[in-house]
């Protein structure tokens, strides 16, 4: 994950403030909030003014995830060329869906909110649409998992990183 934040920041530093860095890496999948509030520690940025661009940023992607990713994957299925990702990307997040299986709210925000490789908002979102877990149920869940992420994240990048780096 380091090496992707130095790559955004050593690449797109030059053109765009670190405010914007951090937007663009917390609205990304596998980096999310969590990539984000590192880089904010990284680059210096106070956690009162990263913490609101980063959630706010993982948000922006999640209702488009939940209203439509099944659509774009039926358009995207028989294509050749990304058929076969979709069906990896498919088979790789039901494959998680365990998480769920002990109550779907809880089982979605922890799957959201505890910082594991795999996990996150986009992934939360990409299996309760796949699941087809209610609309509203899936996006307060994911919202809950991303405070707890928050938590977890700050108190790791300002805390610990942040001593450790400062």
């Amino acid at each position: 994950m380091e090496v992707l934040i130095q790559w955004f920041t050593s690449t797109l530093g030059q053109y765009i403030s670190p405010e914007a860095i951090i937007f663009l890496i917390s609205m990304l999948p596998i980096l999310e909030l969590r990539g984000g509030l590192i880089a904010a520690t990284l680059l210096g940025i106070p956690q009162a003014q990263a913490i609101p661009i980063c959630v706010i940023a993982n948000i922006i992607p999640i209702p488009f995830i939940l209203l439509f990713i099944k659509k774009i994957f039926e358009w995207l299925r028989p294509t050749k060329l990304l058929g076969p990702l979709i069906q990896k990307l498919e088979s790789k997040t039901m494959n998680k869906s365990d998480a769920l299986e002990k109550g779907e709210f809880i089982g979605l925000m922890l799957f959201v909110g505890i910082p594991l490789p795999g996990t996150g908002a986009w992934t939360g979102a990409l299996l309760a649409s796949l699941l087809g877990v209610d609309i509203k149920k899936s996006s307060i869940a994911i919202l809950c998992g991303l405070v707890i992420a928050t938590i977890i994240m700050t108190v790791f990048s300002y805390g610990i990183l942040g001593q450790l780096i400062h």
